[in-house]
């Protein structure tokens, strides 16, 4: 097989690992007294709500929120589809419903929910004196900064009526499970798609700390709306969250894993870097490249892996398209210099790198001279943020559509010396 090939193999295991239909059933709740009403969010939602219909025997009805063309057969969960990364009126009613869906429950009713990345964005129901305008304002800004994750989701949890606790609390006293894939840094279950079902440590004062450097350009409704106590996200000790229950059933971890055990069986050693791996894709990108010139001391293969969630500050507007996952590729091919023996991919393992439907891309030891020879400049990619245009011009594009699951980044550096 090809480099390109076992790079692209190793990325499918990692995505296959992550499949709902693959990992839920060991996760199936007892069937309760009452009723069983399933909700959730995310770009895997639909499939896992698919996943826990064929893996239920008894009556169920819901709802669940997924990205727009990741939706997935079912026969009783009702399946809306909305806007991410920035939300629309589609995800602010469908977060309406569910809430609505699970005030109604009673002491003997199970609420199951089906989280995974993109909930956020897709839950998008505003906090008391908030308009839907004013939280996608608030999300834009927040996009283009490169504020961490786990920030992001401090300043979401308290701009919503649902997020940070507040699901589990409205469907109190019944019993709440959220069945979650992860796609954040460490597998926090209260930064999942901000947590509607987990207790909140954070406060309104660390969301006003963390939007402190976007003040003048933040809509006076969110300004307002942070320094309202009525807005404050239930925290630990809660009575009404004390029947809440939450478990991973996939992570970047396992996938990672997968993804290993397929270059162990190839011949290939892998060395896992690490699945929690945050920073500047572009600094990060640099840094693994260094490693991987070191690697080439060793003649034998190996795969350097690793999945996280880089970010991209753009300090002025981007000229191009991009995402993390290419601007990584840009800094390590250009900090590689066409060193022979190391290929790489970097992909989202949803399918979506940035807001592009493309997954992310292949660098391989000519990549800079093939450009160079269209007259495409690797630099100037990199200053444009156009990560998409300069790998679509190479064909060397990741493309696989939604993969209906998301365990965020993958990375896999193979370092193949010849001879």
């Amino acid at each position: 097989m090809s480099e390109r090939a076992v790079l692209r193999a190793m990325f499918d295991r990692a995505v296959a690992a992550a499949q709902p239909k693959a990992v839920m059933l060991p996760f199936m709740p007892d069937p309760p007294k009452g009723r069983v009403v399933v909700v959730g969010a995310g770009k895997a939602s639909a499939a896992m709500a698919a996943a826990f219909e064929d893996n239920w025997n008894g009556p169920l009805s819901g709802l669940v929120v997924t990205r727009y063309g990741h939706g997935a057969a079912t026969r009783h969960i009702e399946i809306v589809e909305a806007a991410h990364p920035v939300p629309d009126k589609a995800g602010e009613q469908a977060a309406r419903r569910i809430l609505d869906l699970a005030d109604g429950l009673g002491a003997d009713d199970l609420l199951v929910v089906l989280i995974s990345g993109g909930g956020s964005a897709l839950l998008a129901l505003p906090a008391a004196g908030l308009g839907l305008a004013d939280k996608q304002e608030a999300n834009r800004l927040l996009l283009a900064s490169g504020v961490p994750i786990n920030d992001m989701n401090v300043v979401r949890k308290h701009l919503s009526a649902i997020k940070g606790g507040r699901l589990a609390a409205a469907a109190w006293p019944a019993r709440c499970l959220a069945l979650m894939i992860s796609d954040v840094p460490g597998d926090d279950p209260g930064t999942i798609a901000s947590g509607p079902t987990i207790v909140d440590a954070s406060t309104l004062a660390d969301a006003r700390r963390i939007l402190a450097p976007f003040h003048d350009h933040l809509p006076m409704a969110v300004l307002a709306a942070l320094k309202n106590p009525g807005n404050e996200t239930p925290k630990p000790g809660d009575p009404r969250l004390s029947n809440s229950l939450a478990h991973i059933i996939a992570s970047p971890a396992r996938s990672l894993a997968a993804a290993a055990e397929y270059a162990e069986a190839a011949g290939i050693k892998p060395i896992i870097l690490g699945d929690a791996i945050e920073g500047e894709a572009r600094d990060i990108g640099c840094r693994m490249a260094r490693r991987a010139l070191a690697e080439l001391r060793d003649t034998r293969p190996r795969v350097l892996l690793s999945g996280g969630e880089t970010t991209v500050t753009l300090t002025k507007p981007a000229k191009g398209s991009g995402g993390r996952n290419v601007e990584f590729l840009l800094a390590l091919a250009k900090e590689l210099n066409g060193a022979p023996g190391i290929h790489a991919l970097a992909c989202d393992t949803d399918g979506i790198d940035g807001s592009a439907e493309i997954a992310g891309a292949h660098v391989a030891p000519d990549t800079i001279r093939r450009a160079e020879r269209l007259g495409y400049r690797l630099e100037r990619a990199l200053a444009d943020h156009d990560g998409h245009g300069f790998f679509a011009r190479l064909g060397d594009q990741v493309i696989t559509g939604p993969t209906l699951t998301n365990v965020n980044d993958f990375r896999a550096i193979l370092i193949a010396p010849k001879g």
